[in-house]
């Protein structure tokens, strides 16, 4: 176990109800790694002075959950594009007293998709997450899709500021990739057991794109995999975002194994 002392690195992540993924994650691998850095999730009753704190006191890094990936930005120095793309920031980076502002999800996802055929898709959602996904499909190449959400305001909005179309079902549309970006399949949420998309449609799905990442195996992946799909789960969403913010604070690259043991450990 790592010494905290005099030259310990802080970062920090905040969420109006703190977890323990991301502590976990992070300090397994500055243990492993042998880094003198230290990470501990807070909240925040006041995200401008809390801003100004992680400025003042050179915390090195911060994860940045809801409700504030929105409302920490105009206390920030510059936005990469990641961020700057879908005007939401998960990742914050401060290089000597200047905060850049990253979206890491978006980053996972992009990587996520690059390998993915061109056609028609579907996204199901209409929050912060759909905003990431629905971003990176369309700077992708992506050009033919529906947003699917049941509020109609928050769909409508989010499909006409990428260009897409909105429904509030697939009615009849067999894309062949599908997208949940919404809470259905989490695991103690009321829609656990149920499926994002029809059966029928994920059937038909060469891939699917699952942002739920409790359980490892929803309902959706579960049948997306008997089908015989690509899935790409939130397990991995969830490891790449978390390893990108991970070199961003420490100039570090970990090994693949090393990653998958740190998710491991975070996981259990």
């Amino acid at each position: 176990m790592n010494v905290v002392d005099r030259d310990t690195v802080m970062c920090i992540s905040l969420a109006a109800r703190p977890g323990n993924h991301g502590n976990r994650f992070h300090n397994f691998l500055y243990a492993e790694l042998g880094l003198n850095f230290l990470y501990k999730s807070f909240t925040s009753s006041d995200i401008g002075a809390t801003i100004a704190g992680v400025r003042s006191l050179g915390i090195r890094g911060v994860s940045v959950s809801m409700p504030y990936k929105e409302s920490c930005m105009p206390f920030l120095d510059a936005l990469d594009p990641s961020a700057a793309a879908i005007d939401s920031v998960n990742t914050i980076v401060n290089d000597g007293g200047v905060l850049t502002g990253y979206n890491t999800d978006y980053l996972a996802v992009r990587a996520l998709l690059d390998d993915v055929p061109r056609g028609p898709f579907a996204l199901r959602g209409s929050g912060g997450m759909a905003k990431a996904v629905l971003a990176v499909l369309v700077d992708s190449g992506f050009d033919d899709g529906v947003v699917v959400a049941r509020n109609e305001t928050a769909g409508r909005a989010l499909a006409e500021r990428y260009g897409v179309a909105w429904s509030a079902g697939l009615d009849g549309r067999r894309p062949g990739l599908l997208c949940n970006a919404t809470p259905i399949g989490m695991s103690g949420g009321p829609g656990e057991h149920d499926l994002a998309f029809e059966a029928d449609a994920v059937r038909a799905a060469g891939t699917v794109l699952e942002a739920v990442y409790l359980p490892a195996e929803t309902p959706l992946v579960r049948l997306a995999r008997e089908a015989g799909a690509r899935v790409i789960a939130g397990g991995a969403i969830m490891e790449l975002q978390a390893l990108e913010q991970f070199v961003r604070y420490t100039g570090v690259r970990p090994t693949a194994d090393q990653v998958a043991r740190a998710e491991a450990y975070a996981a259990g």
